[in-house]
């Protein structure tokens, strides 16, 4: 098998799971594959990546690791975790051809079961591309090294450092030594990571909390005006002040600062920067929260848009003495090994709320060419938002 592990994913998903389960359980929704660096897959990579696939059908929680939630996530209730033990993917829900070089991927079934498939996925489909292409990568004594180094200079900048790169890593082998450099790197920086099997095995800090998909879904619920809003009230009436980072960038920053008004600016600990201009989010954001009567440096910002050490410089001396910042790496740590990093995603393409019909959503971020989704659906939502 070429996962180990249930908990091999993103928090978020777990995060966000556990909510649907208390608000949305009756909810469906498809994913589709997105292949954005246009990668040319090789002879048999379906047939490869749907060997793995049915691999999963064995992953279970482990006592370990229901103890290990129960312990450092309390606000996850007895219930869910009794559910997340029961909890078997269904390979069923997944289907994937190849035509030539093109792959298709798409996901089907109810939301609280389907939440969990877009991660693994992803990484299946990073580890199996380079497995099947025959390209070399560094020895692992140099990814620890890599690593190191990359430390090192985050500690002398003095910033905080989460790793946030399961989704596009090289392989698990990979992902495990980067865990192990982390964890071995000395001063402050490192302070945790997305992945919630490498946060119980090296005793690292989970972090994450939700992801443009709950704002999507609420699209398709209550509609494009009220998506932010609905979005951000579920999330506090499930987690009651906890996970309080808010994603900001589904319908476009600009939309989401007139309904992130002050009782949410004050609830949420900050807000997460994922597309566009990071130096004109931090100014939008501290001008933001000025505006509403609230000291900016009593916030922060999480940013996790393709960072390295040169970005992250920029970033840190933009933002230096005016408001919190910690950052999310990604591809940087977990696929800087010699061979080019997939850009690959998988997005919520469709959903249907209880009782009602399939909808498509979209994502408009910051970032046009980050953009997903049927394109009249977002002329659509840019018409309602009045962002045309």
């Amino acid at each position: 098998m070429l996962l180990h592990s249930l908990l091999d994913n993103d928090f978020y998903k777990f995060t966000m799971q556990y909510a649907v389960v208390k608000l949305f359980p009756y909810a469906h929704a498809r994913y589709a594959f997105i292949n954005r660096g246009k990668h040319i897959f090789p002879d048999g990579f379906a047939v490869a990546l749907s060997k793995a696939v049915q691999d999963m059908r064995h992953l279970a929680l482990t006592p370990d690791e229901k103890q290990f939630l129960r312990h450092t996530c309390p606000y996850l209730d007895p219930g869910y975790l009794d559910f997340l033990q029961g909890y078997r993917y269904d390979p069923d829900e997944v289907v994937i051809s190849q035509e030539g070089g093109a792959v298709e991927i798409r996901v089907e079934g109810a939301w609280y079961r389907t939440i969990l498939w877009e991660v693994p996925l992803l990484s299946l489909v990073s580890e199996i591309y380079y497995q099947l292409s025959g390209e070399t990568r560094i020895s692992d004594e140099a990814v620890k090294n890599v690593v190191a180094e990359k430390m090192e200079k985050y500690n002398r900048l003095g910033v905080t450092v989460a790793e946030f790169g399961t989704r596009r890593r090289h392989s698990y082998a990979v992902h495990r030594l980067v865990m192990e450099a982390l964890v071995a790197s000395r001063g402050p920086s490192f302070v945790g990571t997305s992945n919630l099997h490498f946060a119980q095995a090296f005793g690292a800090r989970p972090i994450g909390t939700h992801a443009h998909e709950w704002f999507m879904f609420h699209a398709a619920r209550y509609g494009f005006k009220m998506a932010n809003r609905m979005a951000l009230e579920h999330w506090v009436d499930v987690y009651r002040g906890d996970l309080g980072i808010a994603l900001s960038d589904t319908y476009t920053t600009e939309v989401f600062f007139r309904q992130f008004d002050k009782k949410f600016a004050k609830l949420f600990d900050g807000v997460r920067h994922d597309s566009g201009d990071p130096l004109e989010f931090a100014d939008k954001t501290i001008a933001h929260y000025r505006s509403l009567g609230i000291d900016p440096e009593s916030k922060t910002i999480i940013f996790s848009d393709g960072l390295n050490y040169d970005k992250v410089e920029a970033i840190t001396r933009h933002c230096s003495g005016r408001i919190g910042i910690s950052f999310g790496i990604g591809t940087n740590l977990t696929n800087d090994v010699g061979p080019e990093p997939m850009n690959i995603v998988m997005k919520l393409t469709e959903a249907r709320p209880e009782n009602e019909d399939w909808t498509p959503v979209v994502k408009l971020s910051d970032e046009k060419g980050k953009y997903t989704g049927q394109e009249k659906m977002i002329l659509l939502a840019k018409e309602i938002l009045g962002l045309l």
